[in-house]
């Protein structure tokens, strides 16, 4: 879409083009195959010759409209989407690394992600090296090898909620001739661009604010088109070297700033199949129309939520990059000017061992293993979502053991405290 609109229009009318005749909502295009009428049309796209659909398990019309519209709110050049938020991790990093590659990953991210690269991803010959992402730029620089391959970390870290500070990193990994892919899902790019900071590849859970409702799980890459792939071929010789088995296409060579995106889809996605079904990028594209009105009062209710936490006498500490007291409060304002996100952490003075009975007297807000979504929802991440990390493992990636993840959903904000204040009153 013309990058003269705002992406408050952009959420309503990127994507989906109707011609004349055709429907005004994307169709969901629910089919496995598509037909042709000559073999040798099928053969040119199966030898990426021409463009078209010939099994969903690459590619769909549905998904790619979405994915489009997506690509457009980031400021990218191609998009992919996928089953999940992890899905989109797992590609995103694997689409250029390979046994005896080596990743460094900020310390703060998600818990699955984290998993994912030091302990899955690992046992797959690729190694990782965690940093603190507030160590200074000597300890970041220091960490990169040879065999570096990119440098992973996410906009607002879910549940520590660090905030990135994207441009040292993009800077010290774009020293050492490698891309930075961030994680963008809670800042989403109604708060926060990161291409115009200097990131190369966005992934998100669409799972969380894009689609909003808690209905369906999907993720999505995003690709700037700003890494010059060819410019470092010995470090990536799956996109500069011929693929044997795909016809020995070179991908960065016959697509240019789209190899990444083009590689991901045909080689990964053929090969892995963790493809969206159209039906959730369905309903995913209709949670992508309300986004922008969405994050703002997600964003207003949490400001509210945390500065009456923040003057309540039963609670130890709040952590919120909204608040000026915030370590991150600056880097937000760099950032995220608008509005970081609807997640808040926050402890209680009694201790770890009064969180359980606080989240059981809630009565709006939902334990969930969930986040992001339009209900309040709350969530103790050393029981849950972490709870296959050890305690030296917690305190590095941020999360306390009394850490409690409050998700602020879009009801009336009243209501949100009044629930909030009911279940401190029995707190001891």
């Amino acid at each position: 879409m013309s990058k003269e609109y705002s992406i408050e229009t952009k959420c309503i009318q990127s994507g989906w083009k109707p011609k004349n005749g055709e429907p005004r909502v994307l169709p969901i295009y629910q089919s496995t195959t598509f037909k042709y009428d000559s073999s040798d049309q099928m053969g040119r796209l199966f030898d990426l010759e021409e463009e078209g659909y010939f099994y969903s398990r690459l590619s769909n019309p549905t998904n790619d409209y979405v994915a489009a519209k997506i690509c457009d709110l980031e400021g990218g050049i191609g998009a992919m989407l996928t089953s999940s938020g992890q899905a989109a991790n797992y590609f995103a990093v694997f689409n250029i690394c390979e046994a005896g590659s080596h990743v460094i990953m900020s310390s703060s991210v998600y818990g699955g992600t984290f998993n994912l690269l030091t302990v899955t991803m690992e046992k797959m010959g690729i190694e990782c090296s965690i940093i603190d992402p507030d160590a200074p730029v000597e300890e970041l620089n220091a960490l990169f090898r040879e065999n570096t391959r990119c440098v992973m970390a996410e906009t607002i870290a879910n549940p520590a909620l660090v905030v990135l500070d994207i441009e040292k990193f993009a800077t010290a990994a774009h020293g050492h001739g490698v891309p930075l892919i961030v994680d963008n899902t809670f800042a989403t790019p109604i708060n926060c661009r990161p291409f115009e900071f200097g990131a190369d590849i966005v992934t998100h859970s669409t799972t969380k604010y894009m689609e909003g409702h808690a209905s369906t799980i999907g993720g999505v890459i995003v690709d700037s088109g700003n890494f010059d792939w060819m410019a470092h071929a010995d470090k990536f010789p799956g996109l500069c070297t011929p693929d044997e088995s795909y016809h020995g296409i070179v991908y960065a060579e016959r697509f240019g700033k789209l190899g990444y995106i083009q590689k991901a889809t045909a080689q990964l996605m053929r090969d892995l199949g963790s493809i969206q079904s159209p039906q959730n990028a369905f309903l995913l594209n209709l949670g992508l129309e309300s986004l922008h009105l969405r994050v703002p009062r997600h964003c207003e209710n949490a400001q509210k939520v945390a500065e009456y936490l923040e003057q309540n006498e039963k609670i130890a500490w709040v952590n919120y990059p909204g608040l000026k007291s915030n370590k991150y409060y600056a880097l937000a304002q760099k950032y995220m000017p608008n509005g970081t996100c609807g997640v808040i952490s926050f402890g209680l003075k009694a201790g770890r061992a009064a969180t359980s009975d606080f989240m059981d007297k809630l009565q709006l807000a939902a334990i969930v293993t969930h986040v992001a979504d339009a209900r309040t929802c709350v969530l103790h991440p050393a029981s849950h979502t972490h709870r296959q990390m050890s305690d030296e493992q917690l305190v590095e990636a941020g999360v306390a053991p009394d850490l409690i993840r409050f998700s602020v959903g879009i009801e009336n904000v009243n209501d949100i405290i009044a629930d909030l204040e009911q279940a401190l009153a029995t707190v001891k």
